[in-house]
């Protein structure tokens, strides 16, 4: 009797590792998928000139910049009533939104540089994110801090579109870069507990928002080490 319980718990334990690998790989491809949709608006517009001119030589830029910003707190309202089918189109949506946002870089940095920064973002990023996924930690305790942080870093950067500092534009990056870093662990260990807590199209759903937590997480990591080392064109 006992072995069968042993052999019962054995088999239970082994679908769940299975079941859980499956969610969190499908969270992963979701957010690549999103980040290619987002190089290739970004590539695309960067390659035609008369679309760098209607957006950035407009006042449309500023819509184009703030559109990401606005999408997010449209997400923060309406993503409970979203279904999984929704929350999928507005992950498409959003990322086309900050593909275009970010079209600047390439007026800006070398194509080289920012092939460089991408790579080493994706480490930072990747090492953070296993470790979220490993640990046994609670990192729910830095949860607040780190959010709270971001938040932070967002009206400092928008305060500084005006200020034109050079010197708070570095201590932003470097801030960013740390606690976007944190949060990519965090955020990655509190998707694996939403795999206990949703089921069916509730857990789909919330496999696209991990998703999506996660390709912002790394969308600012690049960029605020872009703005680190990244080498500006002549």
């Amino acid at each position: 009797m006992e072995q069968q319980y042993v052999s019962s718990a054995y088999e239970n334990q082994i679908a769940y590792d299975e079941g859980l690998r499956k969610y969190m790989l499908q969270v992963y491809n979701y957010m690549t998928f999103a980040l290619a949709v987002s190089g290739l608006v970004s590539l695309g517009i960067s390659m035609s000139p008369t679309a760098m001119a209607v957006i950035w030589g407009s006042a449309l830029k500023w819509v184009v910049m703030f559109l990401p910003l606005v999408m997010s707190f449209v997400l923060i309202g309406f993503f409970e009533k979203m279904s999984s089918f929704a929350a999928k189109g507005f992950l498409i949506a959003f990322a086309v939104a900050m593909g275009a946002s970010l079209s600047i870089i390439f007026a800006i940095f070398t194509s080289a540089s920012i092939v460089k920064v991408f790579f080493i973002s994706a480490a930072t990023f990747g090492a953070a994110s296993i470790y979220g996924y490993t640990t046994k930690a609670d990192l729910t305790k830095f949860g607040s801090f780190l959010i709270m942080g971001a938040i932070g870093l967002c009206i400092a950067g928008l305060v500084n579109i005006f200020l034109q500092s050079s010197v708070f534009a570095f201590a932003i990056s470097c801030l960013g870069v740390l606690i976007f870093t944190g949060l990519t662990a965090y955020d990655t260990q509190e998707i694996k507990e939403r795999y206990d807590n949703t089921y069916g199209e509730e857990r789909e759903k919330a496999g696209v928002f991990g998703a999506l937590q996660l390709y912002m997480d790394f969308i600012n990591i690049f960029v605020h080490l872009l703005q680190l080392i990244g080498d500006k064109k002549e």
